[in-house]
């Protein structure tokens, strides 16, 4: 719950009206899509079901609108988007991995991005990085291989 509150006070400190349906978006966030990445296509579904006459462009630009201000990561592979609920708002820098089986989302502890790394491009600023790990999680490494 306190992230639905943390979600809540990003929204009043940049300016968004809290509406039935964005705390309906933000709570259906938070519980399904909270440790792992979900498609927006099923947000998009939720909500329409919840809200029949809400439309498409607004489920979506809800959706950006919440990654400006840090309640959602979004992540596109090939033609899909996802968003995962991120209402950390004290480690905004991080990076993941994800299971390529159920989904699951860890957080890594170190940022990958090392010297070694940045000695390969002298001479340039870097204005921000995205990386993530894929494969399985521990539980779906084991059922795999028993």
């Amino acid at each position: 719950m306190i992230a639905v509150e943390e979600a809540t006070k990003a929204l009043k400190n940049n300016n968004y009206k809290i509406t039935k349906q964005r705390m309906a978006m933000i709570e259906y966030l938070a519980e399904i899509a909270n440790h792992k990445y979900v498609e927006v296509t099923a947000v998009d579904e939720f909500m329409r079901r919840s809200f029949p006459k809400m439309s498409h462009n607004t489920i979506y630009r809800n959706i950006s609108e919440f990654e400006e201000i840090g309640i959602v990561e979004k992540q596109v592979q090939g033609q899909c988007q996802s968003v995962k609920f991120q209402c950390d708002f004290k480690n905004e820098h991080h990076h993941h991995f994800i299971c390529n089986q159920c989904g699951k989302v860890t957080e890594l502890k170190e940022c990958p991005l090392s010297d070694e790394v940045l000695a390969q491009l002298p001479g340039t600023e870097i204005t921000g990085h995205y990386f993530q790990i894929y494969g399985l999680c521990q539980d779906c490494a084991n059922l795999k291989n028993n």
